[in-house]
């Protein structure tokens, strides 16, 4: 499987201006944007108050964002409901035998309240790892028709390789064309087919500017379940991780994703040095008298070649 290496940082200049522009003519605050560098660190950060409702109404001025302990000028930002890459990362595995009609209606729960114009594609997994709709890289959110149509024929049956179907979706992801991404992915956790391990997958999502959100749908009887893997796929990204337990909180869930990525901030700025080590990230809110909970990936792997002594 080929990997994309962009060490965290993607080459992201013509995607975060089209989005810029796009958005200028509805956004009383233009995003700032520096056009004379090809790479920036996209993070996605959400922000919400103590009662877990989103913020999206600051401006740039408000944010700090740390790289290593040292504060980094912030050369892209926005805030408005701009349209994203999406993968939805489904387990098909036998385990999701009696669960797989719950998971078709949330996935299609999350298309009709994501935006219109952002990019979705699907995979399945199981023994291997497919393409749900084959005939289309991407299909729009508004096309959930199409979307439909192929989740239905998803026929849950065999292993499961999870981890296949992450990096799978994580290389897909890299081919969209909408500046911020992330994946949903639903399983139980488990992983008895993969041929990567999860320290390849950890790592592959580091390097990504992608968040992932994890949906563990599961029963106690499963003796594959790993939440914990789910967890950490989530935190490592700066996304986040739910455990429905029922039908109709698995459509909330899908719903409040949907919602807080159209809800979130996109933030790019420029590495201050291309080590190929590991960046510690730390974005800050002047809050104003208000408490609020910052969430964004925790870091990412730099381009170029690790000092040596």
């Amino acid at each position: 499987m080929a990997r994309q290496n962009d060490g965290g940082m993607a080459p992201v200049l013509f995607a975060l201006l089209s989005v810029c522009l796009a958005g200028s003519a509805a956004r009383a605050q233009e995003p700032s944007f520096r056009t004379d560098s090809s790479e920036l660190v996209v993070l996605p950060v959400v922000v919400t108050d103590k009662q877990g409702r989103f913020i999206s109404d600051l401006t740039t001025d408000r944010f700090a964002v740390f790289d290593n302990g040292r504060r980094v000028p912030i050369e892209f930002f926005t805030s408005e409901d701009a349209p994203v890459t999406i993968g939805l990362v489904i387990d098909a595995s036998g385990s999701m035998r009696s669960k797989i009609g719950e998971v078709i209606a949330a996935t299609l729960a999350f298309a009709k309240s994501s935006n219109p114009d952002d990019e979705l594609f699907a995979v399945r997994f199981n023994d291997d790892v497919q393409h749900a709709v084959a005939d289309a890289p991407f299909l729009l959110a508004s096309d959930v028709g199409r979307l439909e149509t192929a989740m239905t024929s998803v026929h849950p049956d065999g292993r499961t390789a999870l981890y296949d179907g992450v990096m799978a979706a994580l290389d897909h992801l890299s081919r969209g064309t909408r500046a911020r991404k992330a994946l949903i992915v639903i399983s139980d956790g488990g992983d008895n087919a993969s041929a990567a391990q999860l320290d390849d997958v950890l790592k592959r999502a580091r390097d990504s500017n992608a968040a992932i959100y994890t949906v563990g749908i599961y029963d106690e009887a499963d003796i594959d379940r790993n939440p914990r893997v789910l967890k950490t796929l989530a935190q490592t990204t700066g996304g986040e991780r739910y455990l429905p337990h029922s039908p109709s909180e698995l459509l909330r869930t899908c719903r409040v994703i949907a919602r807080e990525i159209r809800s979130g901030y996109t933030i790019g700025y420029v590495p201050p040095e291309h080590d190929g080590a590991y960046h510690r990230v730390r974005v800050v809110i002047d809050a104003q008298q208000r408490k609020l909970n910052v969430r964004t990936r925790p870091g990412y792997f730099a381009a170029g070649h690790p000092s040596r002594p």
